[in-house]
């Protein structure tokens, strides 16, 4: 049976407006909120026997500028964020919960291969932490552990919640 989904996708393309094409739009939508239309669609009827738990995965980029020229990629992680709070209103009496967790500056494979533009690894990663309140990136194990407290029954009266986790940013 399924308990939970959790939708963790993300993949950024760098370009601000004059430079992405719309197929280079249209992708990286495919990606980011496609995908989680098509997680839920083909879960939700699993989780509304029994109930259960969708946590999505955005980004503190769809709500605030983070540095990075990437506005297909904000703008798809905005729409998984309006996603998230329109099907938990629409299935909070039905027994499924539907989360999100907004990530902030995350040390992850996928900063050094989209978005290091060429630089090393140490020096991104070296700025990057500059950039946290706290002096130090968050960890994919940040995210999860986030993910299992959104999932968990711990969690049972939280639902349409943008749960913000990136080390002070916001």
């Amino acid at each position: 049976r399924i308990d939970v989904l959790h939708n963790n996708v993300g993949a950024a393309r760098l370009g601000g407006m004059e430079e992405l094409t719309l197929d280079e739009w249209r992708a990286t939508f495919a990606v980011n909120l496609d995908s989680v239309f098509l997680g839920v669609q083909k879960t939700l009827p699993h989780l509304l026997e029994r109930g259960g738990s969708i946590v999505n995965v955005s980004s503190t980029g769809s709500i605030r500028w983070t540095g990075y020229p990437y506005p297909a990629y904000a703008a798809a992680k905005a729409a998984v964020n309006q996603l998230t709070r329109a099907l938990a209103l629409q299935y909070a009496d039905r027994g499924v919960r539907v989360n999100a967790i907004l990530a902030g500056l995350i040390d992850t494979p996928l900063v050094y291969r989209e978005l290091a533009g060429g630089r090393s690894p140490e020096v991104v990663r070296a700025e990057r932490a500059a950039h946290c309140p706290t002096g130090a990136m968050g960890t994919a194990y940040d995210i999860a552990h986030a993910a299992l407290f959104l999932a968990s029954d711990e969690a049972r009266c939280i639902t349409g919640h943008n749960l913000i986790v990136d080390a002070g940013l916001a």
